[in-house]
């Protein structure tokens, strides 16, 4: 399953603090659709993402009855993403 959708980078402050970007409602019911086919344990669903020119893996972490998908330093860096910023995202969830 192909999904493309665009979001504001926001930060969660836990322990390990990371950035991330939450799918749209109707991007997380899509998959959720899929979710016990696609699913690692614990409703994390991996994924091959991109945004920009770079790709990357990762998997998407359910939150609140949708999807984050974190996004790793070095794409950030590469893509210069800042929190705040709204990136547009290209998935592939393997089902």
């Amino acid at each position: 399953m192909d999904l493309e959708f665009s979001g504001e980078v926001v930060e969660w402050r836990g322990p390990a603090p990371h950035h991330f970007v939450a799918l749209p409602a109707d991007q997380a019911e899509r998959v959720h659709e899929v979710s016990r086919l696609a699913t690692y344990g614990w409703g994390c669903i991996p994924v091959e993402g991109s945004v920009g020119g770079t790709a990357f893996t990762t998997s998407l972490i359910p939150r609140d009855g949708g999807y984050l998908l974190p996004l790793k330093v070095a794409v950030r860096r590469r893509e210069d993403i800042a929190l705040g910023d709204t990136v547009t995202v290209h998935l592939h969830v393997d089902v």
